[in-house]
Parts: structure tokens; sequence; C-alpha cells
């Protein structure tokens, strides 16, 4: 140990649903490979994969209509839908992987089939729902998706939804039994707990200060501990997945591709409701059409969420701003951001993101019966004294120069890599935890190119679709979704309907 300096292969910063995934796989591939973890919490999965402050849907593209867009001749284009749940596809057979091979049990505890439902209202939203659903159907990934505006229909699907509506509502809603609802915060913990059982060193209350590279290429960082202590840790590879707190480490690390980025914090409040009698009436997750200005990770949904096994309900969510990357984090983390290099980058956004702003001061302002009143579109006689609030977590989209211009903010999950593959970032957001496993073959292939090869026969064990494109594949396809609803404990897939 050269001037107090601890030596490793690995760090990861943040002990969220990102870096377990990571330490996992690297675990698996290289189990040689020395891993330590430095978290600023006291514990695993507390902040953005904490299981209340995400709306926990496994982000499958089966009903969250933003993955969907519409083209100027009126065609679905579906392209992303089909990238996102492919990408879904690899975290649950990592997840089978996992559950087979006993490194974590009880799968029911971060896993549960739950019907995934888009719902639109008037002749126009109706009309391009029909189409949205026309056009997943011809796709093998969406089999067994059902459309109705059947009254009595929905009344069978959504009876809460349903109930009290006037006559002349009209309303149409897709459903598809093969939803899921994900507890990230238990996935979280569950995965730490396996790494720790691996003997991978997690630091918790020890905060990353600064990071930068050593004369040999490898990375120094400076890591304050519980009491306040200084320490030196240097690793060959590190990786930060701090959530929003992400920006400000890859800002240090001073790499050319950490520049001409910024971020933009946005915060949600969820509203709980306290009536069993209401939460049992209701039984899928339903997301609604974005409001005209609304960011894409506003759209309304009501969902029925399970959380320490417990049936819940949630709406939301309401978009509010906060100048903190982190919900633990500093009222100067948006302004500590601007940096020589992304001030024009950050201007750019501002001048061009008038409308978000504008919206994002509405939806601070809205008292908690407005708030209400906006449930009521989805639960016509939804009461205040049923429903509580509760702050979700912060979300920091990215915003970057891109081919559409300066500043363009970007509502996605973004790696951002050194040349060399020696650091990684992850910044962005939905559909984020979902996407995890797809997330790190990025960067194993970026920041592993030499070992790729290598490591192929072991990805393959763990994820079986590893390098095979499923919906150009059905015979894999099915028997993907046959095994990991097996072991995952999930219900199949029905025949696609129509009526």
């Amino acid at each position: 140990m050269s001037n107090g300096e601890i030596k490793t292969d690995v760090i990861l910063i943040g002990a969220g649903i990102m870096s377990a995934t990571l330490g996992t796989m690297l675990k698996e591939l290289v189990p040689e490979w020395e891993i330590k973890v430095f978290e600023k919490l006291e514990s695993a999965g507390e902040e953005s994969s904490n299981e209340w402050n995400n709306a926990g849907t496994g982000h499958a593209a089966l009903c969250e209509l933003n993955y969907t867009t519409e083209k100027p001749d009126g065609s679905i284009d579906i392209s992303k839908a089909i990238k996102i749940n492919e990408q879904f596809q690899l975290s649950t057979q990592f997840w089978s992987y996992l559950v087979k091979n006993k490194l974590i049990s009880n799968p029911q505890d971060f896993i549960m089939s739950l019907p995934h439902m888009s719902m639109v209202q008037g002749e126009k939203n109706i009309e391009f729902l029909k189409k949205r659903f026309k056009a997943l159907s011809e796709s093998p990934l969406f089999q067994g998706m059902e459309f109705s505006e059947d009254p009595a229909k929905l009344m069978e699907w959504i009876p809460l939804i349903m109930e009290n509506r006037p006559a002349n509502d009209r309303i149409a809603a897709t459903k598809i039994d093969s939803g899921t609802d994900v507890n990230f915060g238990a996935l979280s913990r569950m995965l730490f707990d396996h790494l720790e059982n691996k003997n991978v060193d997690i630091k918790y209350k020890h905060s990353v200060d600064n990071i930068k590279r050593a004369s040999d290429g490898s990375w120094q960082l400076k890591v304050r501990n519980a009491s306040g202590n200084v320490e030196r840790h240097t690793a060959k590879f590190v990786f930060i997945g701090g959530g929003g707190g992400s920006l400000h480490l890859l800002q240090k690390s001073g790499i050319p591709e950490g520049k001409h980025i910024g971020g933009f914090p946005v915060s949600g409040i969820f509203m709980v409701c306290n009536n069993p009698e209401i939460i049992e009436q209701h039984h899928a997750k339903v997301y609604g059409k974005a409001k005209v200005g609304a960011p894409p990770m506003s759209v309304p949904h009501l969902d029925t969420r399970f959380i320490d096994n417990k049936k819940s309900l949630l709406f939301g969510p309401f978009a509010g701003f906060s100048p903190k990357f982190l919900k633990t984090g500093s009222m100067l983390d948006l302004v500590t951001s601007v940096k020589p290099n992304n001030v024009l980058t950050m201007l750019s956004a501002g001048a061009k993101e008038l409308p978000l702003t504008k919206y994002l001061i509405q939806q601070l302002m809205l008292s908690k019966e407005q708030r209400v009143e906006e449930l009521r579109e989805f639960i016509p006689n939804a009461k205040v004294e049923d429903w509580d609030l509760v702050v979700a977590g912060q979300r920091v989209q990215v915003i970057k120069d891109t081919d559409q211009g300066k500043g363009t903010l970007q509502f996605g999950t973004e790696v951002i890599t050194a040349a060399d593959g020696s650091i990684a970032a992850l910044l962005g957001a939905s559909p984020g935890a979902s996407t995890a496993v797809h997330v790190m073959l990025q960067i194993i292939d970026k920041c592993f190119p030499e070992q790729k090869q290598e490591w192929e026969p072991k990805l393959k064990e763990m994820i079986p679709s590893y390098g095979i494109s499923l919906k150009d594949n059905p015979d894999v396809l099915e028997e993907v979704h046959a095994s990991t609803a097996e072991v995952l404990g999930l219900h199949k897939k029905k025949e696609k309907a129509y009526n």
C-alpha cells in the first residue's frame, strides 16, 4: 500500500440497482477480481432505486404510450417500444439465472405479474390507441395484447376507473397480462447481500469527494468515511452509478466525453391510497397520455404496487422542481453542475424548454384538491381523504448537444464512457432500472473489449438470448418467455384477442 492508497480492481460508486447489476455480472465473469462499493447513505437501494422513489413498472413498452409515436403520415413508429421490450427481456433472463443458481431467492419479493394497460379518452386518442394496438400486435414481442372500447369489457378490466363514469365518456384501453411490477429497492438489497457473501467490500456512509486519473492510467478516488476522515483508493476501472449524483463525479473525472453535458433535475410526487377497500378494486398498471407540454416521465398512471409483499395503489407522478440532483442532495447541485464547457448547452436548453419550465411551475402550484381533480380523470369518484402525498425520487434528465441542436433535453438512460474504457458513468432517467442488464452489457462491450470473447460463453449462460434479436427469432422468444415465467413465478402469456 503506497502513500496510504488502497488498490483494488473495480470500484462501483452508488449502491443502487445499476452498481448491483454490474457488480453481480462481473463477479460471475471474473470471480477473482476485487470489487469495492462506496455508498454515501447507510444502506443499499435508498435513492433512485428505492421502491417509493420510482414507479416500479417493469418497463417493457407494454403500456407506456410515449414509447410509440405517430408519424406525420399517421402510421405508428414502434421501433423504440421493440427496443425497450427486448432490453427488459435481458433483465428477466438474468434475474432467472440468479434465482436458478440460488444466488438470490424468493423472486416474489421483487417481481410480480401485473396486467399493463394503456387507457385513452376521446375520439382522436382512441384512433391512436387502435393503430398502436394493431402495429404492436404484429410483433411477436407483444402477443397477448387485447384492445377494447366496450364499457362492459372495460368494467371487467378496470372497475375502479369505470364506476360512476358518465355514459358519454368515450374510453378505450389495451391490456396485456404479461406485465410486471418490480421492486427495484428489494432487488438491489438482495444483490448487495449476495455480493457481500462473495467478499465484495461494500462501504456505506462513504462519499466520493473527488476522482482523478493517476499517471499510470488508473483512477484515484478521494473518499470521505462516516467519521469524516479521508481515504485514498485507486482502481483500474470505475463505474459511476450514483443516480443524479453521477454528473458531478463525471465532471470531476475530467474525461472529454463528460464535457458539454448538463443535467436538469425533475422531482415527482405520487398520491398513495390509504383506503384498503379502494386498493382492492384495482389490479393493473394503467398508463394514460401525457398532457401537452408535459415531459415524458410525467405520464399519468394508476398503479397497483407490491411493496413489502403488501398491495398498494399509487397515482401520479406530478412533476415538481428542486435544484437537488438527489433526494438527499444539496440545494446547490444544479448551480455547481454548470461549468464553462456546458454553460452554452444549459442556456440553449433553458431557452428551448420554456413550455416545460412553465409546466413544472404549474405542477408545483397545485393544491392537494387540484391533484385529486386530476386523479378523477382516472377515478371519477376519488375522495381527497383517501389519498396521501408521497415525494418520489429525483431524476436528472441529460442535456447535451445533438443533431437536433444545442442543448437538447434527453429523456432516456445514457452511458458515458472514456475512450480507453477505464471509467463509465450512467446518467438519465426512465426506462433506467428496467434495462439495467442491457446497460451493463453496453458497458462490458465498451470497457472490456479484450475480455469480451473469453466472457461470451458465460454471458450466454446468464442471458440465453445474448446476441440474438428476439423480435426476429420467435422460437427463442417463446423459450425465453416460458423459462423466465416459470423461474420467476410469472404467469404465461395469453393468446391475443380483439373485440
